[in-house]
């Protein structure tokens, strides 16, 4: 490879004239915005264990009340980007917010899309845009970008969940705000009630909604069945995956991020090829040990790990007589606008 020149090897008061105005030789930096054969990545391979964490989130609903921190949340953050950047990829936020029992996180919309998993509890909602959303242990509720959104609480035990959203993006793009809000009123009907069997879809009267997420929640219940439904099925197919979709378009759930559940049959081993995209792979039911480059790690149920793009990833469900459930998070749908999509296999 072509050895550069060095910005040392110029003189100095060339490089402060430059400077002077706002300009700056590219050949010393050229490899490292263009790196040879594969690009330079911050995302390193992270865990965040479950039983590590709940006691501090919950800890920090004895110490703060929701009012005063609107939303209570501890962000999953990746030491390759620097833990002050609340990134765990480029694109991906990751955040564990708690609400308590009687809580109510008030209304706001923000430019960032973002789902949450919920990992625990039952008896809280979110309402987007009039439609209140019930939270179960597994389901996927979005909140899209530009749409009102708030949580409430009317259980008796504390409800945890997963945040995901394409903040570092947005925010990079300089176009990350949030407006605050009135309390919604509740409308009629639910978007999951009208779309929960496969290959069926309701046939308005002359054309579409005019929603652009028709759908806003998506049960595990369901997601669950027809991962099994698939496993036996097709008892040959290793690569048991659902795509959380717009059930529409059939295109992905949101614009920039990508959702998706898996199964991994009981004492599975599965290879995922290397894409250029990176991941988040989170625990629903089950254990399994995730490798990542050099890095093994072992995720029991609400586990939380991300790997870089470009890496083949190596999953195995750790039970020999269970199946274990898996939602991921990536970055593909991005990467396909983009045109830089790759699977090196």
């Amino acid at each position: 490879m072509q050895e550069l020149g060095r910005l040392e090897d110029l003189p100095k008061d060339y490089v402060h004239d430059l400077r002077e105005l706002n300009l700056v030789p590219l050949w010393p930096s050229l490899r490292g915005v263009l790196p040879p054969n594969i690009p330079t990545r911050h995302t390193q391979p992270t865990h965040w264990a479950y039983k590590t964490l709940r006691p501090l989130l919950l800890k920090a609903g004895e110490l703060t009340p929701i009012e005063k921190a609107e939303r209570r949340v501890l962000v999953l953050a990746n030491p390759g980007h620097g833990l002050e950047k609340m990134q765990a990829s480029a694109a991906i936020y990751l955040g564990m917010q708690l609400l308590l029992p009687g809580e109510w996180a008030p209304s706001h919309r923000h430019t960032p899309n973002a789902v949450r998993m919920i990992v625990e509890g039952d008896g809280a909602y979110t309402t987007v845009d009039g439609e209140k959303c019930s939270m179960s242990r597994g389901d996927l509720i979005l909140t899209p970008t530009g749409t009102w959104h708030e949580h409430g609480h009317e259980g008796n035990q504390p409800v945890i969940w997963l945040d995901v959203l394409d903040l570092p993006l947005v925010y990079y793009m300089e176009a990350s705000y949030h407006i605050n809000g009135d309390k919604q009123s509740v409308l009629p009907g639910e978007g999951d009630k009208k779309y929960t069997r496969s290959g069926l879809s309701p046939s308005p009267a002359f054309e579409r909604g005019n929603k652009a997420y028709p759908m806003l929640r998506y049960p595990w219940v369901e997601a669950k069945a027809a991962l099994e439904s698939i496993a036996n099925d097709a008892p040959d197919q290793e690569h048991v995956q659902l795509t959380y979709i717009n059930p529409e378009t059939g295109a992905d759930a949101e614009n920039i991020l990508g959702f998706y559940a898996m199964m991994l049959r009981q004492g599975q081993t599965l290879r995922l090829p290397a894409r250029s995209p990176a991941q988040v792979f989170h625990v629903i039911e089950g254990s399994v040990q995730v490798k990542i480059v050099d890095h093994d790690f072992t995720l029991i149920e609400a586990d939380t790990c991300c790997a870089p793009g470009y890496e083949a990833i190596t999953l195995t469900n750790m039970s020999k007589s269970s199946p274990c459930f898996i939602f991921i998070a990536d970055e593909s749908p991005l990467h396909k606008k983009l045109g830089v999509y790759e699977s090196r296999g």
